[in-house]
């Protein structure tokens, strides 16, 4: 049984190799949660799903508010909404510097991050990856998976919500953003939690089990 570490928040003390915000604002929103967790999602950057503020990814934003909700209901979460318990579950971005409002990163920019990103995803070893959004769910899709080729070049984000896609030692449960959720979207990527936790959905690293 893993023991990672007990530490919430950046709990392997990474340290962001550029800041572009200004003097006396957050310089990253690093991630959050259970280090031991078997669930690990992964969303974008600040200024898509929030924390720039609380320093706790999907807080603040109405995107990242939904995406918390869902794991609310799933059991995962508890406490205060800018300060969520987690159980099992850990919270990071794709690309973890703040930036000034309106701004996006730049293709350099993650690729600068992109390091640091997957240092803390192999350490958190999940068995369980949730990308959310077209970013976060191309990466990941790429970068963990042999899967990116049977998709067109363009992600119908839309279908791929809430499937299952066995990945490179992970299963990857892709999350459309919330900001374009529609009417079932919710419910959907609700009960495909729900589904996983009631089977047996853990393996052993590196061993074709679940996940091939």
């Amino acid at each position: 049984m893993k023991n990672v570490t007990d530490r919430t928040s950046n709990p392997f003390g990474l340290r962001p190799p550029f800041d572009r915000t200004p003097d006396g604002e957050r310089a990253a929103v690093f991630g959050y949660g259970d280090a031991n967790a078997d669930f690990h999602v992964i969303g974008d950057h600040p200024g898509v799903h929030g924390g720039k503020r609380t320093g706790v990814p999907f807080t603040e934003t109405d995107a990242g508010i939904a995406v918390q909700n869902v794991f609310r209901e799933t059991g995962f979460v508890a406490g205060a909404e800018d300060e969520p318990d987690c159980d099992d579950l850990y919270y990071s971005y794709l690309h973890m510097c703040c930036l000034p409002n309106g701004h996006e990163p730049t293709s350099r920019e993650y690729d600068d991050l992109e390091r640091y990103f997957d240092a803390e995803l192999r350490a958190i070893n999940a068995h369980i990856l949730l990308p959310v959004g077209e970013t976060a769910i191309d990466h990941v899709l790429r970068t963990y998976t042999t899967q990116r080729r049977r998709f067109d070049r363009d992600l119908d984000v839309a279908g791929l919500h809430a499937s299952e896609i066995r990945g490179r030692g992970f299963l990857v449960v892709p999350i459309r953003t919330p900001d374009e959720w529609e009417s079932d979207d919710r419910e959907t990527i609700v009960s495909t939690v729900e589904s996983i936790l009631e089977r047996d959905y853990r393996q052993t690293k590196g061993v074709a089990t679940l996940v091939g």
